[in-house]
């Protein structure tokens, strides 16, 4: 039907009479333009940080020896280049520091440099009122001559490589005290790092004591320690241990290492020079150290508590491990208190520092 339609209107316009069409008239069409096509707008594409993890060899291995180890221990291992990544065990607890904390004298000392208020050539006095406890080689000068005067520079030496007592206390002296060294760590954003009250007051704390100047000469404070009953001295020692006033995470202890070693909390010299000095450190040969390969480099500082058999605290020691390539690693391994003797201490220490080199060698 519809075909039928078109073919009968056809049919009659055929028919139809011609009309007369009306002359067309001009019009002037305006020209068109064309319009630029637009582009697809890309999608965004939103850049994620790469997630890099530890050897998962690496990981298993070290929690195997970890969980031999008698006594309470921490570790902690972070990349520093080339993709960072952090692995160990009880990285967020804290753990007694000891002398390790003497790096955090050190690089609040450096910090005054920057600023001006302290000179690496300025000179300290040191009297018999200002001697220590426990290792202090400074102390025989001071006592043969009465009083004598030290520059920072050599305070800093003395106090990271050999771990002097009282040439740490008179950088923490020289520095404002530990206020200054917690405003420090607080500043520079550096964590779970605590810092004491000093040698003297702490020790004599964790010995269950109230401390005397008369305890820095000979083995004056050996002698008052003992004089302690067992179960004070071992209620005290408990106390520091459940709650360290120098208490620091192994993760926060790497994590600053990791920032120290890439400039972020002192001026470029000054990172230079306590680099250089922490790598002449003399104590501690046989810790991590001792399971670095040669062809390694390394820089550490070290921390070593006090004993109440069987128990050894603090037994410690912190570091940066430097790869032939230039890849680095900080490490951390803070043993706050273990019945193990010295030479299993030493061998769990090399482990960590043979196993952190090991896996970069790997493929």
């Amino acid at each position: 039907m519809a075909l039928l339609s078109v073919l009968s209107a056809c049919v009659a316009a055929e028919r139809a009479p011609p009309r007369t069409q009306p002359a067309p008239v001009s019009v002037s069409t305006p020209p068109v333009r064309s319009q630029p096509t637009p582009r697809p707008i890309a999608p965004t594409i939103v850049a994620r940080p790469q997630v890099v993890r530890a050897p998962a060899g690496l990981e298993n291995l070290l929690q195997d020896q970890w969980r031999l180890f008698p006594g309470r221990t921490g570790v902690a291992i972070m990349r520093v280049d080339n993709g960072e990544w952090v692995t160990g065990q009880r990285m967020g607890e804290l753990f007694p520091q000891q002398s390790v904390s003497k790096t955090w004298v050190a690089l609040t000392i450096l910090d005054l440099v920057d600023q001006g208020k302290v000179r690496l050539d300025q000179k300290v006095r040191i009297t018999r009122d200002d001697l220590a406890v426990f290792h202090q080689p400074i102390r025989d000068r001071v006592v043969a001559n009465g009083a004598i005067e030290v520059t920072v520079m050599s305070l800093l030496e003395q106090a990271i490589i050999g771990s002097d007592n009282t040439a740490n206390d008179s950088l923490l002296r020289t520095a404002g005290g530990p206020q200054a060294v917690q405003s420090f760590l607080v500043r520079k954003n550096l964590g779970a790092i605590r810092f004491g009250p000093g040698e003297r007051v702490m020790q004599s704390g964790i010995a269950g004591l109230d401390w005397r100047q008369e305890y820095s000469i000979g083995r004056s404070f050996y002698a008052a320690r003992d004089a302690v009953p067992l179960a004070t001295r071992k209620a005290a020692l408990d106390r520091y241990l459940a709650n360290p006033v120098d208490g620091a995470s192994p993760e926060a202890i790497v994590r600053a290492l990791a920032r120290l070693a890439k400039g972020e909390l002192l001026s470029p010299a000054s990172t230079r020079l306590i680099l250089g000095i922490m790598s002449r450190t003399s104590s501690g040969p046989n810790r991590l150290k001792a399971g670095v390969p040669a062809t390694w480099r390394f820089l550490h500082k070290t921390g070593t508590g006090q004993i109440l058999p069987p128990v050894s605290t603090g037994y410690n020691d912190i570091g940066i491990m430097t790869a032939p390539d230039g890849t680095r690693y900080a490490v951390a391994v803070m043993m706050g208190s273990t019945t193990a003797p010295i030479p299993q201490r030493m061998s769990f220490m090399q482990f960590v520092s043979r196993t952190v080199a090991a896996y970069h060698d790997q493929p």
